[in-house]
């Protein structure tokens, strides 16, 4: 199968990028090092192509209600220039994918954006217009994924990176804004959201004035393996790895997003996630850190001190900040609680571990 290409492909090429497949994209795990690029996130700045997820426009006067059926959030709280993190759920409940929603401000082209994972934006707006037929509902969908591309500032000093090549006014956004501006030059949106749990801004331009951008942010560029190190210290999920339709489904308050979930909103999947939430879910996702030596990594399996099953690893890393190594495991309820004690088989070897809260860093 053919991979597709962000804008970035030959700019990443001719500085060192190596590459992987990555939900059907070819796109850069490393430039320098992960460490060197984690490290530069955490201390100062980095950037990141993340021109491989979806960006799904939706306009008209059922816009919103179309986005509010189809996700877990409250899609109708949102005022233009706000976003909200949503689950996407079946009528089981379970999750197809995370996604953060937009209601664009009132100059943009679109009234919302929705941003699917990587790989999934074909099947998301397929969705999305099933769903608006079945319905009858009157809304545009559009997919855009291969007209925006998407660069990412993130670090302690990405504000004021960002803030001496665009006309957007950061210091008045609050996390989940999102303002159109120009940057570099260049009309763009500019949201105040990242994966890394540090300070940091999503530039949404033109896919053809990607260069423009990434050439003006004078800092480290980052690959999608420090992307993964940097969301795993946070604890956040990572779609078709901490959950999976297919291979491991999961509803939202297993994989600890129920605070994305409103329930007095109607959204497919509602009712069943109802009657989780009233119940209590038998398994939650759980931070793991490593007593014994050893990286656990995914699908590794988690077991008592006896040997008996609890779950397995759904993702695990050797912390760079903590110099730990850490993982995130679904386990039942009972063993969720911090500092209870379990194994994690690594090649065999029973390794102890505990669990612990996310995320990893406080």
């Amino acid at each position: 199968m053919t991979l597709r290409t962000p804008p970035l492909r030959d700019t990443h090429a001719d500085h060192g990028g190596q590459f992987t497949d990555f939900g059907g994209w070819e796109m850069p795990v490393e430039f320098d090092s992960i460490r060197a690029e984690h490290t530069a996130v955490r201390e100062s700045a980095g950037k990141f192509d993340v021109s491989h997820m979806g960006e799904i426009a939706v306009s008209g006067p059922d816009a919103a209600r179309l986005c509010q059926r189809l996700t877990t959030n409250d899609v109708l709280a949102l005022d233009p220039g706000e976003a909200q993190y949503a689950a996407i759920t079946d009528e089981d409940g379970i999750i197809l994918d995370d996604t953060v929603v937009y209601n664009l401000p009132a100059s943009a082209d679109a009234d919302y954006l929705f941003i699917p994972n990587a790989g999934h934006d074909s099947e998301m707006y397929d969705r999305w217009v099933t769903h608006r037929d079945q319905w009858e509902l009157d809304a545009t969908v559009t997919n855009r994924t291969e007209e925006y591309a998407m660069i990412a500032v993130q670090g302690p000093d990405a504000p004021a990176l960002l803030a001496a090549k665009t006309d957007v006014d950061l210091p008045e956004m609050d996390r989940f804004d999102i303002e159109r501006g120009v940057v570099a030059g260049v009309e763009s949106l500019v949201a105040r959201t990242g994966y890394t749990g540090e300070k940091g801004f999503e530039v949404l331009c033109p896919w053809d004035s990607a260069e423009t951008v990434w050439d003006a942010l004078d800092c480290q560029p980052c690959g999608l393996g420090a992307r993964d190190t940097l969301r795993v210290e946070m604890g956040f999920l990572l779609s078709g790895q901490d959950f999976n339709p297919e291979t491991n489904p999961r509803n939202p308050f297993e994989a600890g997003i129920g605070f994305a979930v409103k329930l007095d909103t109607e959204f497919v999947g509602r009712d069943t996630l109802e009657g989780i939430d009233t119940e209590g879910p038998a398994e939650r996702l759980v931070g793991l850190q490593l007593i014994d030596r050893g990286v656990p990594r995914h699908g590794y399996e988690v077991t008592t001190p006896d040997g008996d099953p609890l779950g397995e690893v759904t993702s695990g890393t050797m912390s760079p900040t903590l110099g730990e190594p850490i993982a995130l495991a679904y386990l039942p309820a009972a063993y969720t609680e911090p500092d209870r004690t379990v194994r994690v088989l690594i090649r065999g070897e029973p390794k102890k571990a505990r669990t612990t809260t996310t995320p990893f860093l406080s």
